[in-house]
């Protein structure tokens, strides 16, 4: 599931603060490791000080991941970032892509890097955005994988994440939180457009124990994993909820898939994930459903 992990970089401290959690990933499951550099068209003639640059990154990861059955290796792309990345995934068949939330162009407030922000959208493989700090010694202190927060809604497709962080678990210690988002009401449509009808709390107390139950299941799938395993069940705003537990919580991790009960419409359009990604200050691993790049 990690065999392989790809990491694209583009010269900066910003993008080179993905290595702590790298590290701690590849050393687990001994990953192989690529690093990977992307020229623009108009920076051709800095090929040279590309490859220098990436193979001076490899030896110093080499060096953090001595005694490791994880192995490292490079190569220097030509063209536009985020269609390089995107593109090289999907034909060397990448488990993981883990990347810097900002780079070169540094941290702009409420909004993630040009070249993260494209490949979230497009991106056909798992995905880790690492939140990057102003400071990359605050950013080496986080363990990623220390506090995991994995939002669900009840269907197939977001659960699409549950694998690929129980396998975490199997390797890591971790404290996970399992969260439910009870909306307080629906959209209709009406002659007069779309109307709101919020739920009586009748209703609001019988999702709530089917939801107890239904998460109480998905913690069974945590057995015999290093998983310390919690849930909460929260009335609101998707989004809203989500960002504000996990800053209760502390966690280090926003799990999700591409897409829940809502659809792929709902992701595209109503952005909850771009507003996680710029309310929050938690890193975000992102897996796509089964049908999101069709």
């Amino acid at each position: 599931m990690y065999e392989r992990i790809l990491v694209p970089l583009d010269g900066s401290k910003f993008a080179e603060q993905v290595f702590p959690p790298v590290v701690d990933l590849a050393t687990a499951f001994g990953s192989e490791i690529i690093l990977v550099e992307v020229c623009e068209p108009e920076e051709t003639e800095f090929g040279q000080a590309c490859r220098l640059y990436i193979n001076n990154e490899a030896e110093k990861l080499k060096t953090d991941l001595e005694g490791s059955p994880a192995n490292v290796r490079t190569t220097v792309l030509e063209g536009k970032a985020a269609e390089q990345i995107l593109s090289y995934a999907e034909k060397s068949d990448i488990s993981l892509i883990m990347i810097s939330s900002h780079g070169r162009s540094g941290i702009a407030p409420w909004s993630l890097g040009g070249t993260a922000s494209k490949v979230l959208h497009r991106v056909g493989a798992p995905l880790i955005i690492v939140r990057a700090k102003e400071k990359a010694e605050e950013s080496a202190k986080v363990k990623l994988f220390s506090r995991i927060l994995i939002p669900l809604d009840g269907s197939d497709k977001s659960e699409v994440i549950l694998p690929y962080v129980t396998e975490v678990t199997k390797k890591l210690d971790s404290e996970v939180t399992l969260l439910q988002v009870i909306e307080t009401g629906r959209h209709v449509h009406t002659i007069g457009g779309l109307g709101y009808i919020p739920y009586k709390d009748r209703d609001v107390n019988l999702v709530k124990t089917n939801a107890q139950k239904y998460l109480d299941g998905v913690s069974a799938k945590f057995a015999g994993t290093k998983a310390t395993v919690t849930s909460e069940i929260r009335v609101g705003d998707s989004a809203r909820e989500i960002i504000k537990l996990a800053a209760a919580k502390g966690c280090s991790l926003i799990a999700m898939s591409s897409h829940g009960r809502a659809g792929i419409e709902a992701w595209a359009h109503e952005s909850t994930t771009g507003k996680i990604l710029q309310a929050s200050k938690q890193s975000f691993m992102f897996v796509p459903a089964p049908g999101t790049h069709k």
